[in-house]
């Protein structure tokens, strides 16, 4: 009971780092581009996908080994935050 508590009261403070289920099941078309999904380890290293915000997207990776920090930042990624559990922050800013 007291973990459930825990996790309530930290999903409140910051509603975007404490995973519930995921949101919807990945797909390359889903505000990822190809290339994008590519430096991510492809279609089937992504387990999950989230839009945060404007400008970040969740997403989680079966094998965080497979993510190319270099092809995402050529990509037109802004920044990338690994989090504990395959969850990684994609910061991509404002897209049209």
């Amino acid at each position: 009971m007291f973990d459930q508590l825990q996790k309530a009261f930290w999903k409140a403070l910051t509603p975007d780092l404490v995973v519930d289920t995921p949101a919807a099941a990945a797909e390359p078309t889903n505000g990822l581009s190809g290339e994008i999904v590519a430096a991510l380890g492809g279609v089937d290293n992504l387990e999950s996908q989230q839009p945060l915000a404007l400008t970040r997207v969740r997403v989680v990776l079966r094998d965080v080994s497979h993510l190319d920090q270099h092809a995402l930042s050529a990509a037109g990624v802004a920044g990338v935050m690994p989090l504990a559990e395959g969850v990684v922050h994609l910061i991509i800013g404002l897209r049209p």
